[in-house]
């Protein structure tokens, strides 16, 4: 007879489904960081509908969407499943998962009981008129990412799915190997083969952003699988034997450029000047790789708000930016003339659709491509898994936790196809993607986005009168901490007769909370709700930085370029002063006084 409870790693007949399960729950009255928001219930397994799958999860990957989810920012997915009908209020998270096939519905044809499986995370209604028609479901109102937009995801011993959402199980690949690609892979499979004419193909040259991490190292393999030439960006040198190991022809180092950020308004010669000659040292760069003048015909986009300036500049005639995220920011800007002139295309992107996630994961079962599996996890620990990432302190790559499998390794069934070895990142290799306090500019000349017809061009003539920040800068710091009450800071504000506060952690500025983030914390919240807000939940992360030896022309094309009105002002690192656009009019009304 089937018990109602099975203790974990003690897996069930095959077929027979218990009436509860282990599972590690979010719900609303301990949304916050993931150590406070994860903890492990017992609750009912759910029951299925025709047109789904039960399945035993033996292992699940690890991925940021359910950092959000348990900070119920920037939605609070229990209350939004719970105004569509949903009744329960809770949240089990997880959107990539490995497992065996328990129960299927009575439509069910794909699959069946006993089978291992991978699962994608595209939910959609298979009956939705538009689906049915043959129309992209990726595009259908009932589209939903299982796992975060969806309760049930793979954070518990049983999940149910939509059938479709089952693929086969890569026999060479260990539970937890199996988890940690789908969502990652496919969605870099979408990006690079999902879009007609400027699908990815034999001898393109491909731009990766962040080729290290999870996206990056899938979209480099896949390019490899399909003939393109891949060339990763990273955050250091220390990524490049690994990005090359998995086929990037080689790699640039960030780092070595300093004019990232948005444009600041068309009219600002200083910042043009100072993003131009960052943008074509980064051109350069480019054909030092390739040994040749090649421009990149498709660049693979995510970081967004301070590199969507550069990669459309950089990107080839004809050729296309795809994007999927904006993890720098999400108000990325467009010199327009770069996109019409030269008749190039942005696409925005998001997960895949069941086609193009059996693209990626036959790539997987030919070995062509390797999950990067970097790190994995017990159960007991998954809440501490994404509290790394929470706090950037994650491996580049992909995570996994072990849920049904006993012991890591396990669930190989076809041990000749072995996975191709590649450079490992270093064991203490660390997430350092600070913001940038360098803006972008636009043209002010007719532009061209061949990188060859911009090298050469002369510099432009600036005004500067010599003035630097140290000049106009306040020096010291009105400051709080993250963990500040919001009706604090408020108080901080009125009380100095100021617009900012910089929220600090220890000596380093982690964040600015301003009127405007207050008034927004505001709406759609009551007050009582309000006041229980923290300066570090509704500040602005990371600041826009300057040091006092800074020019003040190339400090007011950093606010202009960042739609801001201060920059904190360092020494060696350590915030000491601020200097405001208030500042700088004084000093301009001053000046025409004289």
């Amino acid at each position: 007879m089937t018990k109602e409870l099975y203790d974990l790693g003690e897996a069930p007949p095959v077929g027979e489904v218990p009436a509860k399960m282990h599972a590690y729950l979010i719900r609303a009255d301990r949304f916050g960081p993931p150590t406070q928001a994860f903890q492990r219930e017992v609750v009912p397994v759910p029951e299925i509908s025709d047109d789904e799958v039960l399945v035993y999860v033996m292992a699940a990957g690890i991925n940021y969407n359910n950092v959000w989810a348990g900070l119920g920012l920037p939605v609070d997915v229990i209350k939004a499943r719970n105004k569509q009908g949903e009744p329960e209020d809770f949240h089990i998270g997880g959107s990539d998962a490995s497992g065996i096939v328990y129960k299927i519905g009575k439509n069910v044809k794909n699959v069946r009981v006993g089978q291992e499986v991978v699962i994608h995370c595209g939910m959609w209604d298979v009956h939705d008129p538009w689906v049915v028609e043959g129309g992209d479901p990726m595009y259908s109102q009932s589209f939903r990412i299982w796992g975060y937009e969806s309760n049930y995801g793979s954070f518990a011993q049983f999940t149910k799915v939509n059938a479709e959402q089952c693929l086969p199980k890569p026999g060479h690949l260990s539970w937890e190997g199996s988890a940690a690609y789908m969502l990652v892979g496919a969605t870099a499979y979408r990006m690079l083969r999902g879009w007609d004419t400027h699908a990815i193909r034999k001898g393109d040259v491909a731009l990766i952003w962040g080729g290290a991490g999870g996206l990056g190292s899938m979209a480099i393999q896949i390019c490899r699988a399909l003939g393109a030439i891949p060339i990763a960006i990273v955050s250091g040198t220390d990524k490049f034997e690994y990005c090359k190991s998995l086929g990037a022809v080689g790699c640039i180092n960030r780092n070595d450029f300093d004019h990232w950020g948005m444009l600041p308004h068309w009219k600002d010669n200083v910042g043009y000047n100072n993003w131009l000659k960052g943008v074509r040292k980064f051109g350069a760069a480019i054909w030092d790789v390739l040994g040749e003048k090649r421009a990149p015909r498709l660049i693979f986009e995510h970081p967004g708000e301070t590199t969507i300036p550069t990669s459309l500049f950089v990107c080839d005639t004809g050729g296309m930016v795809v994007i999927c995220a904006g993890t720098t920011g999400y108000n990325a800007t467009v010199d327009l003339r770069y996109l019409w002139m030269r008749q190039k295309r942005v696409q925005g992107s998001h997960f895949a659709n069941t086609e193009q996630a059996a693209g990626l994961n036959r790539l997987v079962l030919q070995n062509l491509v390797d999950p990067c599996l970097s790190k994995a996890f017990s159960f007991d620990e998954l809440a501490q898994a994404h509290q790394l990432m929470y706090e950037n302190k994650h491996p580049h790559g992909n995570m996994a936790v072990l849920v049904g499998a006993t012991d890591f390794g396990m669930g190989i069934t076809d041990s000749d196809l072995r996975l191709a070895e590649h450079e490992a990142l270093a064991a203490d290799d660390k997430h350092n993607v600070p913001p940038n306090p360098f803006p972008m500019s636009s043209p002010t000349v007719i532009a061209s986005n061949l990188i060859s017809e911009h090298l050469d061009e002369p510099e432009l003539n600036l005004v500067d009168d010599g003035t630097l920040v140290k000049d106009l800068m306040h020096a010291g710091l009105i400051s709080c901490s993250p963990s500040t009450s919001l009706e604090e800071a408020v108080g901080i504000m009125v009380d100095n007769d100021i617009h900012a506060i910089v929220v600090m952690e220890g000596k380093r500025a982690v964040g600015v909370v301003s009127q405007t983030d207050m008034v927004l914390a505001r709406q759609g919240r009551t007050a009582e709700d309000a006041r229980k807000m923290t300066a570090g939940d509704v500040m602005t992360p990371g600041c826009a930085t300057c040091t006092a030896n800074t020019k003040l022309t190339t400090a007011v094309s950093t606010m202009t370029g960042r739609r801001i009105h201060r920059l904190v002002v360092t020494d060696d690192d350590v915030p000491v002063g601020m200097i405001s656009m208030t500042d700088v009019v004084r000093k301009m009304l001053l000046d025409d006084n004289k």
